[in-house]
């Protein structure tokens, strides 16, 4: 199959916290992260960066 993006996230958003996973395919190997988010400011703010990070 052929790899179309080779960094994408998706985000299941829930009241008090949002779960977001990380897909990253690198050397013709994928990686996937979960990790999970308050709905604070500074939570999501943490989230941006994590995102930003990797290059999303």
């Amino acid at each position: 199959m052929e790899v179309l993006y080779a960094r994408c996230s998706g985000i299941d958003v829930h009241e008090r916290f949002v779960v977001v996973c990380l897909s990253q395919v690198e050397q013709r190997r994928r990686t996937k992260e979960l990790r999970r988010f308050a709905t604070m400011t500074g939570d999501l703010l943490r989230l941006r960066k994590w995102l930003l990070e990797a290059g999303l």
